[in-house]
């Protein structure tokens, strides 16, 4: 009897202890937590933080909160029956008021994330691929920009009634089939080799271009000098001319040039006799007359 007494005073002590200790619930950063009894959902979710009192019966379910990117990869074909490989970022959140709806609606984050997330952007990205006509044009920045907004629009739409915030959905990353790769590819080095050719042209036009404009300096350069040439010989040719009409009117310059050249002569030691006619108008020097040769 005594020990069937202290068996029962044992298990209310920990009964007791079991029910004391789970007056309080603490919520981790960033979390939202739902609390279920006996499988019926409690419509308030529980804030990061500390919470008591609390029923010592409820269960659990915890939320993350926080910022998330979920990264897709996806075959997306265009009207020309290609198909090219896109990356997209989703940055998404849950809305930790409507942590209830989604445990009752869907369960989990992660069943959040495979049951409407996921599916839903492959469907979406399935849907814009129709709206382009080659797979090339994927590269266009138009095409681009329009993909990120109908994206954007589209799985935020569908996911705000879900509890999920969608922040934003980025392009990543885009490959095109392997052969449209090479055709590109091709293109671009055709057009590289365009531009080298162009400016080769360039080059070789602007030196023939300087080529030219030196010889026309050259030759004007020349013409100028031949002109100038031109000049001081007619100023020569006119010099010597007035002086040849001065000397052929003047006698007395003539005997004084040959006065002069006789003087010079006369400095040479192999001269030995000169004589001089004085009644020639103009006096000659007679170098070695008589002499025996």
């Amino acid at each position: 009897m005594e020990q069937t007494k202290f068996a029962v005073a044992v298990l209310v002590v920990v009964v007791v202890g079991a029910v004391g200790s789970c007056t309080f619930k603490s919520v981790p950063a960033g979390h939202v937590a739902v609390a279920t009894l006996f499988g019926k959902i409690q419509t308030e979710p529980y804030d990061e933080g500390l919470h008591f009192p609390i029923n010592p019966l409820f269960k659990w379910s915890l939320y993350d909160v926080r910022q998330k990117t979920h990264l897709e990869r996806a075959g997306v074909p265009s009207q020309d029956q290609l198909t090219t490989m896109i990356d997209v970022s989703a940055q998404f959140r849950i809305n930790r008021d409507m942590a209830p709806k989604i445990l009752g609606g869907t369960g989990t984050a992660v069943d959040v994330l495979h049951v409407h997330l996921i599916p839903k952007l492959r469907s979406l990205l399935r849907e814009q691929g129709k709206t382009i006509k080659r797979a090339e044009d994927f590269f266009l920045e138009e095409t681009q920009q329009r993909l990120q907004t109908s994206l954007r629009t589209g799985l935020r739409e569908y996911m705000t009634p879900q509890g999920v915030e969608v922040l934003d959905v980025l392009l990543r990353d885009i490959k095109l089939p392997a052969f449209i790769l090479q055709a590109i590819e091709a293109k671009k080095e055709r057009e590289q080799a365009v531009e080298r050719q162009k400016a080769e042209l360039e080059r070789f036009r602007t030196e023939q271009l300087q080529k030219v404009a030196q010889a026309e300096a050259e030759r004007q350069a020349a013409e100028q000098e031949a002109i100038m040439r031109k000049l001081l010989a007619d100023a020569q040719a006119y010099e010597i001319e007035k002086i040849n009409n001065a000397i052929s009117g003047n006698q007395s310059y003539v005997q004084l040039q040959a006065l002069e050249a006789l003087k010079a002569i006369s400095r040479n030691p192999s001269s030995k006799i000169y004589f001089i006619n004085g009644d020639s108008p103009m006096p000659l020097p007679l170098m070695h007359l008589g002499e025996k040769r």
